[in-house]
């Protein structure tokens, strides 16, 4: 499979490459930039490379003016990457070939359920009180039993993760470098903490998050991985995902994130912390280093 993702594993020490990936659903803000700005500066003094990748799988709400803005308001904070730079809307076929390798192994599930279908299963008196994951509620197993040949058009389609943990001859480990100690990864942290989550949504037929991060990684030979410590609990799927595919485990930072003065994290729907507003107020590249800490 490794062929497939473009980065077979290899014991040459490999140069420090990291990159930042968001999605043009709406204008970076501060904790964007504070991302960028940080997984920048490593780079540049690990005499590393930093690269930019557009998620835009989401078509709902992926716009060519939100994708503009991006590379507009990046180049303003004074980052540079390579190109081309890779997006996610032209790189469906390495996905499909990624699902097509793990269903060959056995390992994957169509799943016809609703997130209604999902909660009321989870909380059925049989169930006990349904359990969260990284995604949410973890999935009860309604359709584990279905054939991966059953599968149709409006299936999602889900990992067997107990399957996927017996293909493994060794549980697998990662290195984090941020605020959060790697997790010990042990058979019921994945079976009773994570479940079979969603690799190809049933909605727009796209690969889900877990998946196209792992591939699209692989696919840009990513050594460091920096980003918010709202991701750290997904670590351990994409950790699992690398194993079976044969692609690398990069080095994970998982970095504090910017909040508002009530404590909350910022959205994209914050425009009032936009980097696009703070250039409109005359604010410096400088000045946006401040507010973030850097």
């Amino acid at each position: 499979m490794a062929g497939h993702t473009g980065h077979r594993k290899s014991s040459r020490i490999a140069v420090f490459t990291t990159r930042f990936a968001p999605s043009p659903t709406g204008q970076l803000h501060l904790g964007h930039a504070y991302s960028a700005l940080l997984a920048y500066d490593m780079a540049q003094a690990a005499r590393g490379r930093f690269l930019l990748r557009i998620e835009d799988t989401d078509t709902a709400r992926c716009t060519p003016a939100f994708e503009a803005q991006i590379y507009d308001d990046l180049a303003w904070l004074g980052l540079a990457w390579e190109t081309p730079v890779l997006r996610q809307s032209n790189n469906t076929a390495a996905y499909d070939a990624a699902i097509t390798h793990l269903g060959d192994l056995g390992l994957l599930y169509p799943c016809s359920c609703t997130r209604s279908d999902i909660r009321s299963a989870a909380s059925a008196p049989q169930e006990g009180a349904p359990m969260h994951g990284p995604d949410g509620l973890i999935y009860p197993g309604t359709c584990r039993n279905r054939s991966w040949e059953d599968r149709k058009d409006s299936d999602a389609v889900r990992l067997n993760i107990a399957r996927a943990l017996d293909q493994l001859t060794t549980l697998p480990a990662y290195t984090e470098t941020g605020i959060h100690p790697a997790l010990r990864l042990t058979r019921a942290h994945f079976i009773e903490g994570v479940g079979d989550v969603v690799l190809a949504r049933r909605d727009t037929k796209t690969a889900a998050y877990h998946l196209s991060v792992v591939v699209d990684d692989a696919a840009q030979g990513i050594t460091h991985v920096i980003r918010g410590e709202d991701l750290a609990t997904a670590t351990p799927i994409h950790v699992l995902l690398q194993a079976l595919l044969g692609c690398e485990t990069p080095i994970y930072r998982h970095h504090r994130l910017i909040r508002d003065e009530g404590g909350k994290r910022l959205a994209k729907r914050d425009d009032a912390r936009a980097i696009a507003l703070y250039r409109r107020e005359g604010a410096s590249p400088q000045d946006i280093r401040r507010m973030v800490g850097l």
